[in-house]
């Protein structure tokens, strides 16, 4: 059972005094690099680069982990490992109600400045485009795109911003 003594009793200048009396300190990450579990990491490899993104590196021999990367982002790969995948039967998300609980994948936002230009770019590549880009009521423009093992990325750019 949690020991109620260590709760977060205040907040002092970007830490947090526990009422045992030591103080943690506010965490400031530099960035956050998701891991993928990939059932076929070459695949996984060819997947990304059909949708833009270019093979950063591989580890071993034959290749059990690597990095993928646009821009300034990066996705790691590990083979059957790492967290969960699975393709559901679903053929949508977000069209149908609960169809976005149907893949046991991750969901990963990745923002772009153009929906419609990487929707077009998606379907001439034949990926697997389960939900086509839509205006958002919580002011966003998104589509959804979905890897083979079911990992979903919510394709977005903020209505109203600048292009």
């Amino acid at each position: 059972m949690w020991d109620l003594r260590y709760r977060v009793r205040r907040r002092v200048r970007g830490s947090a005094t526990l009422e045992s009396g030591a103080m943690l300190a506010r965490m400031n990450a530099k960035g956050i690099t998701p891991i993928l579990n990939v059932s076929d990491i070459a695949a996984s490899f060819a997947w990304f680069e059909k949708w833009g993104w270019r093979k950063c590196w591989d580890w071993g021999t034959p290749p059990t982990f690597g990095a993928v990367g646009s821009g300034e982002c990066e996705i790691f790969l590990c083979h059957g490992a790492q967290g969960g995948r699975g393709k559901g039967a679903n053929t949508t998300t977000f069209q149908v109600d609960e169809d976005e609980t149907g893949d046991k994948g991750v969901w990963i936002s990745v923002w772009v400045e153009d929906v419609d230009a990487v929707h077009k770019e998606c379907v001439a590549a034949g990926l697997d485009v389960t939900f086509p880009p839509h205006d958002m009521p919580w002011k966003v423009r998104e589509m959804h795109l979905r890897h083979p093992d079911g990992h979903v990325f919510r394709v977005s750019r903020g209505i109203g911003e600048e292009k």
